[in-house]
């Protein structure tokens, strides 16, 4: 008799897989190509590109993109082990995707589990004693800033990174663009400071657009209220 976790094995190693010739291509994720710009992935994904948000503008604009499929490839959606994934653009470059699993569609799955059918897609993985950040910001549903990597697959300009969540038994993978994700890290890294260096003047012409605001609203009330008023 065949499990419910041998078929789950199953279906996430036909979803994962693609020929052998495309084995270690680790440029992308499904057909989602690192570099790829919003508009091409918005398209991809199904979704209107003015669903993306922006999380910082300078010194880089950088946007995120969050993804349900719906379908892939011969699958259904409930053949689909992921449940979403978040985009992340660096001036309109793909650079980042946080791919959350399934809880029910993986569950009873082990990491060995995991690890097998990802490497059959991506070669041999390595077993790093390293953390991971999963978050350029808070806009995503995931609870940890940084989970421990499982398993790794990596080459000098992408990485692929397999961990379990520690709020939740589900797995999830982080997948970056070495180049792309260093300079947005830096990039964020400064627009960070400059957003607190700019805080506090930004606080005094808040208040003095709302004194203002407040202002003309009495003035425009005044006169009505003036005539009609009766003591």
């Amino acid at each position: 008799m065949i499990s419910a976790r041998s078929i789950t094995i199953s279906i996430l190693g036909l979803v994962l897989s693609t020929p052998l010739i495309h084995a270690q291509d680790l440029s992308k994720y499904r057909e989602f190509q690192f570099g790829m710009n919003l508009v091409a992935v918005a398209k991809q994904a199904d979704v209107k590109p003015s669903e993306a948000r922006v999380i910082h503008q300078r010194p880089a604009v950088i946007q995120e993109l969050e993804w349900r499929p719906r379908r892939f490839l011969a699958s259904s959606p409930q053949e689909d082990p992921v449940k979403e994934i978040l985009f992340s653009f660096y001036n309109g470059e793909l650079f980042r995707m946080l791919v959350n699993y399934d809880l029910h569609k993986t569950e009873g799955l082990t990491d060995e589990d995991m690890v097998e059918a990802i490497s059959a897609k991506y070669g041999i993985a390595t077993r790093p004693a390293a953390k991971i950040t999963l978050l350029l910001s808070s806009s995503f549903h995931v609870y940890n800033d940084s989970e421990q990597v499982i398993a790794r697959w990596e080459n000098s300009q992408y990485s692929f990174n397999l961990f379990r969540s520690s709020y939740q038994p589900a797995f999830g993978m982080l997948v970056i663009s070495k180049p792309l994700d260093g300079v947005a890290r830096a990039a964020i890294v400064e627009a960070i400071r400059l957003d607190e260096q700019e805080a506090p003047q930004r606080e005094i012409d808040r208040q003095k657009k709302q004194e203002e605001e407040s202002r003309v609203a009495q003035e425009k009330a005044r006169p009505g209220n003036k005539v009609n008023f009766r003591p």
